[in-house]
């Protein structure tokens, strides 16, 4: 009885601090890369007109700025999410392990280049 009381409590002080932290910021903030940038403003703006939530707050700090932001500790003075480019670097997973920033990796994609050229001229082959 006393482990499920324990239980219950730890799981009640938890949702306080989730809900007092979620409280202090109004909107998600967003940091990195700037070539991420564009796509996530799309996205930001496309969240806040759907989700009844303020549209994120998006800053261009960089690839490796912005990681820097985030791995420095949780809180409401540092951000919510890093964009990047790339993968994270083994330097920056240690910061943030050092911080205790908790982080999860996901990719959305991956870089790529069209090649286009005029109907009205001649075509022309890259190989």
């Amino acid at each position: 009885m006393s482990m499920r009381f324990s239980i219950i409590t730890a799981g009640v002080i938890a949702g306080m601090l989730v809900a007092g932290s979620a409280q202090a910021r109004d909107q998600i903030s967003i940091v990195g890369s700037s070539t991420v940038y564009p796509f996530a403003t799309i996205v930001a703006e496309k969240f806040g007109q759907s989700s009844g939530f303020k549209t994120p707050v998006i800053e261009s700090t960089g690839s490796g700025g912005g990681m820097k932001l985030f791995c420095k500790g949780v809180g409401v003075e540092h951000p919510d999410i890093t964009n990047a480019s790339r993968a994270m670097k083994s330097k920056e997973a240690k910061l943030c392990k050092d911080a205790g920033v908790e982080y999860q990796e996901f990719v959305v994609g991956n870089d790529g280049i069209a090649v286009s050229n005029s109907l009205a001229t001649q075509r022309y082959s890259i190989s």
